[in-house]
């Protein structure tokens, strides 16, 4: 640090990556990545999520887990919309990533065919 505008700056800085951390507003995706769901082709579901993120620019936070516990409906995907019950999602292909993002998170809808758990706070 060579000056006292220098510092401004870094804090300036620190003060967005902090609030740009708060979630609580923000739709929240997650994917189960423990071995089960790697193996059952939980990478190609991220993919397909940062694809439509990207495709769509959804301002969401797309994060990663371990094992959910239900190996036997993997791959898992959850959805936790602000203020609502978080959906699991389960034995997802890439096609379904579409229809949850469009129906979902898009417009509120759960997508009942393709939800395996409503899990409440």
């Amino acid at each position: 640090m060579k000056s006292l505008e220098e510092l401004r700056k870094l804090r300036e800085k620190a003060q967005k990556d902090i609030q740009a951390r708060k979630t609580s507003n923000k739709p929240k995706v997650i994917i189960g990545m423990g071995t089960c769901g790697i193996a059952a082709g939980a990478r190609e579901i991220l993919k397909a999520v940062m694809s439509e993120v990207n495709k769509r620019n959804l301002d969401i936070i797309v994060t990663q887990t371990g094992c959910i516990g239900m190996c036997e409906k993997e791959p898992l995907l959850d959805v936790q919309m602000p203020g609502k019950e978080r959906i699991t999602y389960g034995n997802i292909t890439k096609d379904d990533v579409s229809k949850i993002v469009v129906e979902h998170i898009v417009n509120g809808k759960i997508v009942e065919d393709l939800a395996v758990a409503k899990l409440e706070d």
